[in-house]
């Protein structure tokens, strides 16, 4: 499971079991293969390669069956967890025992790579071994607890699936030296924050999973001591007191991480000061930070808008001030987005509210599957909005996705999360079944209070807006309330129960849950059909650089406009009407089907106009019709380098 959280106190709903779903066609069937046969082992070998990242060598040399200095990034035993995780996931969905047994020997060499005290972070064990001068939690940036974080969760999820308790045992271990290393850190007042910190999510999972209430008291220990931080910072989330927090600030990924971590906490204690100050810095990120693809943290590097005038405090990979969403810089950490969907299933859980799957759907649909290529082989690190023809300034990461990234957290956060993406597809309460991410599938229900059946979801979501579904294997029949998630972007629509009536959505529907009552199981069926014409899409008027421009959208899906579909010298010519008429057409791109949309744009023309400038003379010529083709936004830069955007000119008049 993505999170267990069927005890949890507070949370009203928790996910299927981890074999109970599976994607049967469509484009979550076809990601779900390409995460197993390209990214899986296209990632490992990365891991195993000395050259490459270095990650299993350093485990090598902590356990004594190699020799030699650290290498790579501090944060490689944490990203190779997160690689576990999906080797696990893909290894119990395609029933790979090779596989199976391949993890097993990693398992081995990390649990010989660990500490007789429970330590267990490579370049700091390699520090020890040849006395460098790397000690143990010297520096925050080293990453350690972010190591652990993913340790924790990678065991908790190892265990689940293979009732093997080998890495769950590596786990308790080093969960108990980070007790006593908390426990110290509250007796001498000595905090620092731990950056990106994985562990109270880890340390949440791993108190559900072995019942022992100590790792959720040093979760709650480790939260809290975040209020002890001295010369703390927006860039942390520190600056302030955690329940004092009003907006979203800092480093996207420490932020979101921070707060799931919150919202695990809140689901096994119930503390409203913390769902509070959740649902403040959750309507920050929506109401003035979210970019229209689910991308968030749209800084590289920058000051915080909300520190003290006089004592500037640099923030980056951040949260900017509101409403500034830059395209071309515009950050959006693939690892930000990915905890972008953690902490929403997260609120989810606590409150069921259509905003949050709508949140998860947007972002898994269009930024997440943007960052690796269709081939499964290449990826982005950040993930902009516009690709200009050329630059006068470097970026610090490549314009164009590639194989390997120096700092090699997102590709495999991208695989597991991918890999688990079944589990987004339902949650079930007491007596309730809810509708998370759409797409063709089949799952085993049980519902505590007596319905046990098979449902199947028939559809080609997200390129049309018909869903059917059918219960079918009703091992136990009962009355169950199936609740449709009407996406916050529908207008009209259906929704067709089993005894024949038919009820009509309309926009006072969208962002809601439709209850549908099944007084019985067997045989029932329900049609669902939400109206999904082309859309043009607006952002607010402080959002300047999107000024008199649009967002062309369709259903769940942002499209954009890449050089290689449009006949001219360069994007920036062209402008959308509002009158616009849509045709849809199928195309592929790298092997896949993709729903490509073409329409005429104006193309703009002005005499001697120099592209160079910065000012000059507007002398207008006219505006020609030229005919293009849009592409989900998922689907670019697989046909090599070339302009792209998502936000195109408005033109609301032609002479």
């Amino acid at each position: 499971m993505l999170t267990d959280t069927r005890k949890s106190p507070y949370s009203k709903v928790h996910s299927l079991p981890h074999s109970a779903v599976k994607w049967t066609k469509g484009i979550w069937a076809e990601t779900q293969r390409v995460c197993a046969d390209a990214m899986v082992p296209q990632l490992k070998h990365m891991f195993d390669s000395k050259e490459i990242s270095h990650v299993i060598e350093n485990f090598k040399i902590c356990a004594g069956d190699a020799q030699g200095e650290h290498d790579g990034t501090v944060f490689g035993d944490g990203d190779f967890y997160k690689w576990m995780e999906a080797a696990i996931y893909t290894a119990q969905k395609d029933d790979n025992q090779k596989l199976f047994q391949e993890i097993d020997g990693y398992i081995d060499l990390i649990s010989r790579a660990q500490q007789p005290d429970g330590y267990l972070s490579t370049k700091q064990i390699i520090g020890e071994m040849s006395a460098n001068g790397v000690t143990r939690m010297g520096d925050i940036n080293d990453f350690e607890v972010y190591n652990f974080g993913h340790l924790f969760t990678t065991a908790c999820l190892h265990y689940r699936i293979t009732d093997q308790d080998n890495l769950l045992k590596v786990a308790i271990k080093a969960a108990d030296y980070v007790y006593t290393m908390y426990q110290e850190a509250a007796k001498t007042g000595e905090v620092q924050t731990a950056v990106c910190p994985s562990h109270y999510m880890g340390l949440i999972e791993l108190y559900r999973t072995v019942g022992d209430k100590k790792y959720l008291e040093l979760a709650k220990l480790a939260i809290s001591l975040r209020d002890s931080v001295k010369n703390g910072t927006d860039d942390n989330q520190d600056r302030i007191s955690l329940k004092s927090h009003e907006k979203i600030v800092g480093h996207a990924v420490r932020s979101n991480y921070l707060y799931s971590g919150v919202a695990d906490l809140y689901a096994e204690t119930g503390d409203e000061e913390y769902k509070e100050m959740l649902h403040r810095v959750w309507d920050s990120l929506l109401k003035h930070k979210i970019y229209i693809t689910g991308g968030c943290g749209a800084l590289y590097n920058g000051v915080s808008p909300y520190g003290n005038f006089f004592v500037d405090q640099k923030v980056h990979q951040a949260y900017g001030y509101e409403y500034q969403l830059p395209n071309i810089t515009a950050y959006n950490e693939t690892c930000a987005n990915i905890g972008l969907v953690m902490w929403a299933y997260r609120m989810f859980n606590m409150e069921q509210k259509a905003i949050y799957f709508d949140i998860i759907e947007k972002t898994m649909l269009n930024v997440n599957l943007a960052a690796v290529s269709l081939d499964g082989k290449r990826y982005f690190y950040e993930n902009m909005l516009r690709r200009a023809k050329k630059l006068e300034y470097e970026m610090v990461w490549s314009l164009e996705r590639t194989e390997y990234i120096t700092s090699y957290c997102c590709p495999p956060n991208l695989a597991r999360i991918l890999a688990q993406s079944s589990e987004y597809a339902y949650s079930v309460s007491e007596k309730e079944l809810y509708l998370g991410m759409y797409g063709s599938n089949e799952a085993r229900i049980q519902i505590e209070s007596g319905g046990d059946f098979v449902i199947s979801q028939e559809t080609e979501y997200p390129n049309q807006g018909l869903i059917k579904l059918n219960i079918t294997k009703v091992h136990r029949d009962s009355e169950v309330t199936i609740n449709v998630r009407v996406p916050g972007w529908v207008e009209q629509g259906y929704i067709l129960d089993p005894s024949g009536k038919k009820y009509s959505l309309t926009k006072k529907d969208a962002g809601t849950y439709f209850p549908v009552l099944l007084s019985t199981l067997q045989g029932a069926k329900i049609e669902i059909f939400f109206d999904m014409p082309v859309r043009l899409t607006i952002s607010h008027a402080m959002v300047e650089e999107n000024s008199n421009q649009v967002a062309v959208e369709k259903g769940p899906l942002v499209y954009c406009l890449e050089s290689v579909d449009a006949d001219t010298d360069t994007l920036d010519h062209l402008i959308i009407s509002p009158f616009s008429e849509f045709k849809e057409v199928s195309q592929q791109i790298a092997g896949r089907d993709i729903l490509a949309i073409e329409t005429q744009m104006f193309e703009r023309s002005c005499e001697d106009y120099d592209q160079e400038a910065l000012y000059q003379t507007y002398h207008y010529q006219g505006m020609n019709k030229t005919n293009v083709r849009l592409i989900p936004y998922y689907a670019w830069d697989n046909r090599g380098f070339g302009e792209m955007k998502v936000w195109l000119p408005l033109a609301y008049k032609n002479h």
